[in-house]
């Protein structure tokens, strides 16, 4: 499973401005609805029952929050890259500006993990971290995004 798979070009939210984690989930909620067709409000309220289990923010600036809906057909992901960080409760307690949201179908056991895996592997690279807080447009996060690994665990320059 490869980001494109997860991700397409109108799920990418380049310079969002946000001063809390509430308000980007809603946000990010909005962005879902429209790719999926799903309310606004159950995905909403499906990330933040995650997020009442434990934190989504993985550190270094990283957050991948994620849930699992009922009538929804495929894995899908939403990109947000904030201009300035914001508090997440993250488990390194760094504030947060990278933000990949994964919603999944209620039967995708394996493909939601392998997804989650997927996103989790990018964003462990620190010259795609890099690249991507560099990036100014919707257009080149996706790129980056997309980028075929070159190896183990690296984005090709």
């Amino acid at each position: 499973m490869q980001i494109p798979d997860l991700l397409s070009p109108e799920g990418v939210l380049p310079s969002l401005k946000f001063k809390d984690k509430k308000h980007l989930l809603q946000h990010l909620s909005e962005r879902a609805a429209q790719i999926t067709h799903l309310p606004q409000q159950r995905i909403l309220e499906t990330l933040t029952e995650r997020e009442r289990l434990g934190t989504t923010g993985v550190g270094q600036g990283i957050a991948i929050p994620h849930g699992r809906l009922t009538d929804l057909k495929k894995i899908t992901g939403v990109f947000a890259k904030l201009e300035t960080p914001i508090e997440y409760d993250a488990v390194d307690g760094q504030p947060v500006d990278l933000i990949f949201m994964l919603l999944a179908p209620e039967g995708a056991g394996a493909d939601h993990l392998k997804a989650l895996a997927r996103v989790s592997r990018l964003l462990r690279n620190q010259a795609a971290c890099d690249k991507l807080r560099k990036a100014t447009t919707g257009e080149e996060l996706y790129a980056i995004l997309t980028e075929p690994p070159t190896g183990a665990n690296s984005v090709a320059a």
